[in-house]
């Protein structure tokens, strides 16, 4: 993934951050994600929530997509530390569309599996253990892909680099602490 175009992209993950912190608690109000450092394919982005104290995030975007032609909003993988609430390494992905009602979305790490249920455009992972699991293969391999399904039908693959998440992950861990 190129730097330079997660920076261009930034402003829709500042949007895709904001949204997802106001869904959550909508009266407060975030400070714009900003970049601590990077990490080959990976970014860490921290930013100060009044009603969830820091947030720091590791992010990236897909190397390559699939179908081309399917018009999408910008597309994140996120693993986000939310100090207050001591919730460490969550999963998310932002997709670009808003997903199928009822569906999931499957991650690939070699021949490890996740299913991630979904809502509106984004997906987590369900369950803690299975949390560690996918953060466990994200470390030990070299590409992701993120499969899933649009509201209209449209099935879409997302290919993800792995190069520097390990690093990530650190980083976004210890700015939370």
């Amino acid at each position: 993934m190129n730097l330079g175009k997660l920076k261009k992209s930034f402003f829709g993950l500042a949007v895709a951050v904001g949204f997802a912190t106001v869904m959550l608690v909508a009266p407060a109000r975030a400070a714009e994600p900003k970049l601590l450092s990077e990490h080959t394919d990976w970014a860490v982005y921290a930013f100060q929530d009044a009603s969830l104290g820091r947030v720091c995030f590791a992010v990236t975007q897909p190397t390559s997509w699939e179908p081309k032609n399917l018009r999408r909003d910008p597309i994140f993988f996120l693993v986000t530390n939310w100090r207050k609430t001591k919730v460490l390494q969550e999963v998310s992905v932002i997709t670009g569309y808003p997903y199928k009602k009822g569906s999931t979305t499957k991650v690939r790490i070699g021949s490890d599996t996740f299913s991630l249920f979904t809502s509106d455009d984004g997906a987590w992972v369900e369950q803690a253990p299975d949390e560690k699991r996918l953060i466990a293969a994200m470390r030990r391999g070299a590409n992701m892909s993120v499969s899933g399904t649009s509201w209209r039908g449209n099935v879409t693959t997302d290919q993800y680099s792995l190069k520097g998440v390990s690093a990530a992950l650190d980083a976004a861990r210890s700015a939370c602490k």
